[in-house]
Parts: structure tokens; sequence; C-alpha cells
């Protein structure tokens, strides 16, 4: 049988008043199909079996699809989270490094209002990650919230209903959830930082996308800048957030602006892109990957640049119809000064979004280039 359409479970979910609706609603996670539970799909069953070990230092990755995490340096990996389509072969490979696989949970907050909705989605939730031999659940909630709304409580009690669920079923699973860069209300969104991380395993910091609203000059600039990402992360730290329940996340993407005038000092004034009140954001930018950023170096005019308030590379170049543009991005140098502070606060790790933004061909500039990607993830002995 196929899963229950997203739509029915929104529409039963809103027949509280029906003894009837309720007791459907409450009957849809049996309705999923346990047979697959019962066949391991790798080679070693034991490799079916969770993953218990809690390590010291947790790097977590995102992985985006096709077969790319072969290529991963699974050397320090401890969590893989499937934002692309489940594939066994890599769960099964995760668990021979001991390393755990978890669900994307996406969920619109209009619905979580609603307890039995929220009961529905989470038992659902379990019952994927029990069938596919998964290890827990990362939260992706990325909407417009404000703090006397009645999806500001719904969102802190889907996560702790979410955790203590995950934790009961799954032995040794792991609950997690993404926050901007920021815990001041950055792009609107005015969550219970504390309460959330109280709730979950920890929070992954999308230290990224600070250009995600501009409120000054509308000009081209880094997306994860050193001095606003630290500031930003003592900010959580001041709310009262365990260090130990904080994971940096580096952007392995940046963004090219078109540049609607370039002066001699590098100043890129970008077109007006407004973001949920802002008068510009990086929409005004196109985001690369970073292997993408490494080939298009080799068309620029400047050379690569250093910013050095920002603590970022740049460069400039002239695309074919003469129009200035302006790319910014993350290397090895920029994150090693940010994983600097992850050592120095003890903060539970790092990771990024995402592993599949690297080169991993046989070109050897390319491997060098994605080796050291991995490399300053690592924590220095």
């Amino acid at each position: 049988m196929s899963r229950p359409s997203l739509r029915l479970q929104r529409l039963l979910a809103r027949r509280r008043s029906s003894a009837l609706g309720i007791a459907r609603l409450l009957l849809l996670p049996l309705l999923w199909p346990v047979g697959a539970r019962a066949k391991c799909p790798c080679q070693d069953p034991a490799l079916c079996q969770p993953i218990y070990k809690q390590p010291d230092f947790e790097v977590f990755v995102f992985d985006v699809g096709d077969k790319t995490w072969k290529n991963y340096d699974w050397s320090h990996i401890t969590t893989v989270a499937v934002f692309g389509k489940y594939d066994s072969e890599l769960m099964c490979h995760a668990h021979s490094k001991e390393a755990r696989v978890v669900l994307k949970g996406e969920v619109t907050l209009k619905d979580i209002i609603d307890p039995d909705f929220r009961a529905s989605w989470i038992a659902q939730q379990v019952t994927l990650a029990t069938t596919q031999y998964m290890d827990g659940i990362n939260i992706n909630v990325e909407e417009e919230v404000n703090c006397s709304s009645p999806e500001y409580d719904a969102l802190t009690a889907l996560v702790k209903e979410t955790a203590d669920s995950f934790h009961h079923e799954i032995e040794g699973s792991q609950v997690t959830f993404d926050v901007p860069w920021s815990p001041k209300c950055v792009d609107r969104r005015c969550y219970n930082y504390r309460g959330i991380a109280d709730a979950c395993d920890f929070l992954f910091v999308m230290s990224y996308n600070v250009q995600s609203q501009i409120w000054s000059e509308c000009i081209a600039a880094a997306n994860a800048p050193y001095n606003k990402i630290i500031t930003a992360f003592d900010d959580y730290i001041q709310l009262g957030i365990n260090p130990k329940k904080l994971v940096m996340g580096h952007p392995w993407f940046g963004y090219d602006y078109t540049c609607l005038n370039l002066s001699e000092d590098n100043v890129c004034n970008i077109t007006h892109a407004s973001f949920r009140g802002a008068p510009c954001s990086d929409a005004a930018g196109r985001q690369l990957p970073y292997k993408e950023i490494m080939k298009q170096t080799k068309c620029s005019m400047s050379g690569i640049l250093w910013d050095n308030n920002q603590k970022c590379p740049y460069f400039n170049y002239k695309d074919s119809t003469g129009h200035f543009h302006q790319v910014w991005y993350d290397d090895p140098k920029s994150i090693s000064l940010k994983a600097a502070y992850i050592q120095m606060h003890g903060l539970r790790g790092t990771g990024m979004w995402n592993a599949d933004c690297l080169d991993y061909s046989e070109d050897t500039l390319a491997k060098q280039q994605t080796q050291d990607m991995w490399q300053v993830l690592k924590p220095k002995p």
C-alpha cells in the first residue's frame, strides 16, 4: 500500500470534532508497509543495526543524491542527513563506518498547531526511519514565525515530541534541528531557540546566507563573514544553549553577483532583491557550488582576492556580454578560522551544506581542492 498523501493527512488532522476522524488519523501509521523491516538490504545484516556510538566530535554531512557519497572522506563523518533520494547502499556503507544516517524532516508550520497532526506526522517519520534502518531525523523548517504566534510553541512541541518518540522507538537515534546563522530573528524566524535546543540532541547552525537580508547598502559581500558568524554563535551561547548542542555548518557554495557598477576598490553594487522585509538580499546573486567556483577562477580578471574584514576570498570577472561579476565564497583558509572557534569554545562539531558541492573527478587539481575542503573539517589534535 502506498504512503497516505499529505493532503489526506491534513484533512484527517483537522477533523478533531469527529471521533471517527481522530480514530482514522491515529491509525494512519498502521497503514504503512511494515514488511520492509523484515529484510535487511545490506550484505552483512549487522549493518542494519542502529548506531549507538556517541562521537567526541560531530561531522554532520548533507547528501543531496546521486552516488557522490562513494567519494566522501569517511574518516571523520559521524552523521549523513539524506536530503536526496533514499539509498540503501549509502545506509549500509555509512553504518560500516559507524556513521548515522538520518531522514530529512519537513513539515508545514500551520499544520503542526494541531497536536493530532503532530502525532500522526511523527509516527510516520518513526515508521519510515525504522523500515529503512535509519538512525534519526534532521528537522528542517525555514518558515517565518512570530514570537506571539501559535506556531512558536507548536514548533518547540514538535521537536520535543519527535525526539521523545525517536529516542523511545529507535535506540541510539538522533534528532536534530536546523537553525539560521543568528538567533536574532533573521529572515523573520523568531523561534524558541533555547527550548528547541533543550528538546533535541543538537542544533545544526546554518552559518551562511548572511546576505539573505541586506539592510545597509546593496553591495556584494561574503556569504559567511567571520565576525558575524562568531558573534552569532556567542549570541546562541548567551541564550543559555550549551556549546555541546551547537554544530557549525559551513557553506560549500558561494554567490556570483552581477555588478551594476564595480568600483576601483572592488565595491560591487547589486540590484535590489527584497526578502522578508529587507530591501536587498543574496537573491540578487546566483548560488554556485564550490566545484564550479574553482573552475570559474580561471576567468578571473583580478585573481583571487582576500577581504581582511570579512575574512573571505572573492574575485572579479567579466562575462561575454561585458558585465562585471563578483564572486564570494568560502575556502579552506576562511573555514579554518571558524574551525578554530569551534575547538576553542568546545562546540559539538562541524558540518557543511552540502557534500555534493565538491569535484570528485580524477582531475589532479580538483582532487587536491576537494581533499583540502574535507581536511579542514577535521578537528586538530
